[in-house]
């Protein structure tokens, strides 16, 4: 059975779609933060691969700083925290699910980093594999 059939309750079909093409080692770190958010805290995932023209995109628009993106390669998901069954782009909803992330990957032994902790240009819906552990 794929990943996609065995996902938590937790994560919608939306966010499975979305995670196509996504590192199975992030892949797996989602769910099981998914799994550790519950009713809780859920959310969804807005983007995970994504071409070239939708980067440039971003960038032109100011929502991305660079060409280089772990999204090219499969190495990032951004996500949105979901209060009452709607997006919440509200910084408090960023932060029981970055934690949740950083206890999956501490659980599963991969590596990731949160937007959230980047010193500048601090992008709460972010995660990706650690470029050290997981070079493209």
């Amino acid at each position: 059975m794929s990943d996609a059939q065995n996902k938590p309750a937790a994560l919608d079909a939306i966010s499975v779609q979305r995670l196509e093409g996504v590192h199975p080692d992030l892949v797996k770190v989602v769910y099981r933060a998914a799994e550790i958010c519950g009713d809780d805290n859920p959310f969804r995932i807005t983007e995970g691969l994504r071409d070239i023209r939708r980067q440039r995109k971003l960038v032109a628009s100011g929502k991305s700083q660079t060409l280089k993106s772990r999204h090219l390669t499969g190495h990032a998901v951004d996500i949105v925290p979901m209060l009452d069954g709607e997006p919440s782009f509200d910084w408090p909803g960023f932060y029981p699910i970055a934690d949740a992330f950083k206890q999956a990957s501490d659980e599963l032994g991969v590596q990731i980093i949160w937007g959230g902790d980047w010193r500048t240009f601090k992008d709460g819906p972010h995660f990706e594999l650690d470029r050290k552990a997981y070079p493209a």
